[in-house]
């Protein structure tokens, strides 16, 4: 799987948003936990979430795949998902 390498934003400028599709897990209290996500026609399996907090933009959370790559999903008023932001590698989500 390729990884996920888009060009990012000039500093200062807000991020690029890039259309995807998250497949999501729904508890019982109705919170959602992101479980993988498709970009440019690849599948990207989520290992783990991290923050999340609510903006004008809507809902973000901060998601790390198996490599430790982590990245920034966001979840629009208009219910479409992006994908955010790029991070480097962490030690957790």
């Amino acid at each position: 799987m390729p990884p996920i390498s888009p060009a990012p934003a000039p500093p200062g400028s807000p991020a690029p948003l890039h259309p995807i599709s998250v497949t999501v897990h729904f508890d019982e209290n109705g919170r959602l936990t992101p479980l993988k996500f498709t970009w440019r026609g690849h599948t990207y399996t989520v290992a783990s979430t991290g923050r999340r907090w609510d903006d004008d933009e809507g809902h973000h959370l901060l998601v790390m795949l198996p490599t430790g790559a982590v990245y920034e999903l966001l979840l629009a008023p208009d219910h479409r998902w992006y994908l955010k932001r790029l991070g480097p590698r962490r030690s957790a989500a």
